[in-house]
């Protein structure tokens, strides 16, 4: 036990000459890690759309990827993009991000509301599905029909009125109603409304069932180029022939839609952080090929009147951020949001290094030096003592002269220092045999 501790380095000296720099360096990086950039939070309260809709399966492939970096998704309902566009943009709204339809806003509407696109993720055509005995093929014949657009928060009832405008039609040319998905689906089967629209991704299981139902047509858009043209936030899509069911030749020909495009749309207080593992999920969700889209077509920062958030273009333009692709997303942000720190903390260290090791070794020999001046004051004391005194000094001197060989003995150092400690053993037996031989004169 006695062979360890003399050979190892004396901790407690080591902890005195390096404390005070890894004090100084926890401290900075204590403070920096509150300070600098604060911390990401671990859960977003993200607002999806209606029952069995497709924001409201997205929403939840989005909750499944984040959890794997223990980044939890409060999901609410609401009645669709209206309804979202309206909660992300108030500030009393706990409601920090969600899926919103193009068109539903403008971009200086945007701004001053604080908002910011993450891209564009999937096509989400206008769906007119209506009962005819034959086929409608103008926006005009709907005239004086019962026509279903949904809620006041979906984004097809605003979509739909600019499609009347362009057509010299007016809401008193229909005969509306505001029905949700569900019991709109349930009227147009039952024959209680002429007409439903909707807009939404191809993933609606309702939307799939219209698809396959007879008796139910689907409207035609064959002026979907033209109103592309005329709406930016508009694509022309083509729903080809058979994809709905090959077997059956559903639809049995090309079908023209014209799409908006459902945005992840976020309020700038959103953490910086966030948005690359939303658009790393955006990517594994939307990435592939569907119904409209090619394969990586989406996620996009196109297709979107919002203001694109910095930290996405950075994403769209050089992938995930750098740290992000080796570690977790949590260690790549502490490391991240530290980096400054760690250069400062290697600047200090750099000098502080030269002058540490010093003043390790000065503290191990201090323990032997301090003795010297103990030694000096015996002789100092021998020196000045008046000739009849000093038997009595010297005997007085001689036990100085052993309490001493006594402490030092009991001196702990590392090996590699034991030269100075066996050098003051010698010295203190050079003065004792001093202050013997003036007691023998």
């Amino acid at each position: 036990m006695s062979k360890i501790k003399f050979t190892l380095f004396s901790l407690r000296d080591l902890l005195v000459a390096f404390g005070p720099m890894l004090l100084m360096i926890l401290v900075v990086g204590g403070l920096a890690y509150k300070l600098v950039d604060p911390a990401p939070p671990s859960d977003i309260d993200f607002i999806t759309g209606q029952d069995n809709s497709a924001y409201e399966a997205y929403a939840k492939r989005y909750a499944a990827e984040l959890a794997k970096n223990q980044i939890s998704l409060n999901l609410q309902a609401s009645q669709g993009s209206q309804e979202n566009l309206e909660k992300i943009s108030d500030p009393d709204s706990v409601i920090e991000i969600g899926f919103v339809q193009s068109g539903s806003t403008d971009e200086a509407e945007a701004r001053s509301k604080g908002l910011v696109s993450l891209g564009s993720l999937f096509y989400e055509p206008i769906w007119i599905f209506y009962r005819d005995k034959k086929e409608l093929t103008s926006i005009t014949q709907f005239k004086n029909k019962r026509i279903n657009v949904g809620t006041e928060g979906m984004g097809g009832a605003r979509l739909f009125k600019q499609i009347l405008d362009v057509n010299g039609m007016q809401e008193v040319d229909v005969r509306l109603s505001r029905l949700a998905t569900t019991p709109a689906t349930v009227a147009l089967l039952e024959g209680k409304i002429d007409a439903l629209i909707m807009s939404s991704a191809p993933d609606s299981l309702i939307l799939q069932m219209l698809l396959q139902t007879p008796g139910i047509q689907l409207f035609d858009f064959t002026q979907a180029e033209a109103y592309s043209r005329r709406f930016p936030f508009l694509s022309h899509v083509v729903l080809p022939r058979g994809i709905v069911d090959f077997g059956k030749n559903i639809p049995a020909r090309d079908v023209h839609l014209i799409s908006p495009t459902a945005t992840l749309v976020a309020h700038e207080s959103l953490h910086p952080a966030l948005i690359g593992q939303l658009l790393q999920a955006a990517q594994k969700i939307h990435g592939g090929a569907g119904w409209f889209s090619k394969q990586g077509e989406f996620p996009s920062d196109r297709y979107t009147e919002i203001p694109v958030a910095a930290q996405a273009e950075k994403f769209y333009k050089n992938g995930p951020p750098f740290f992000q692709r080796y570690l977790s997303f949590w260690l790549a942000n502490f490391v991240e949001r530290m980096w400054v720190v760690f250069l400062a903390a290697g600047a200090l260290f750099l000098p502080l290094s030269k002058i540490i090791p010093p003043l390790y070794v000065w503290r191990i020999r201090s323990r032997v030096y301090q003795w010297y001046g103990k030694l000096r004051l015996v002789e100092q004391a021998l020196d000045e003592v008046a000739p009849e005194r000093r038997q009595q000094v010297a005997q007085q001197q001689l036990k100085n002269l052993d309490e001493i060989e006594e402490k030092v003995n009991r001196i702990s150092i590392p090996l590699s220092y034991a030269e100075e400690l066996y050098g003051l053993r010698s010295h203190i037996n050079f003065v004792r045999k001093r202050v013997q031989s003036l007691l023998n004169t």
